[in-house]
């Protein structure tokens, strides 16, 4: 499996905690986002990580920001993405079994990073569930 992963400012601890937890479950990621604390703009970090999806040279994408709307509203501009805003393993469960999400992006400043790991791992080991779901989401452009 092979992750796309990008952060703006807020979500670096993040990211380098969910990469090393990525990398030892011997997942490839790719880093797009920023090393570093200083301010910068989410979607210069996340849009590399929709580009990569859509050209299916990764699997799914991570993509952290301080509330998550940003980093999700912009990887939701891109056609071939389904971009989900997660705060809890129950609805990043959801958000693969129902909506086929291929991004589940994560706010920073309002879940742990206990929490972020846990919506990591189920979003990585639910699998979707097709049937009357594949309907409702046909129903999105370019499915």
């Amino acid at each position: 499996m092979k992750i796309a992963i990008g952060n703006d400012h807020a979500g670096t601890k993040y990211k380098n905690e969910i990469e090393k937890f990525l990398k030892k479950k011997h997942i490839n990621v790719v880093n797009h986002g920023t090393n570093s604390g200083k301010s910068v703009d989410y979607a210069d970090y996340i849009h590399p990580v929709a580009k990569q999806i859509e050209n299916n040279e990764v699997d799914l994408g991570i993509i952290i920001c301080g509330s998550g709307n940003g980093a999700n509203m912009t990887a939701n501009k891109h056609q071939k993405i389904r971009s989900a805003l997660c705060w809890n393993k129950e609805i990043a469960g959801l958000a693969r079994a129902h909506n086929d999400a291929n991004v589940l992006s994560i706010p920073a400043r309002f879940v742990s990073l206990k929490e972020s790991l846990d919506m990591v791992e189920v979003f990585l080991n639910t699998k979707f569930e097709g049937g009357r779901h594949r309907n409702r989401i046909k129903k999105i452009p370019n499915y």
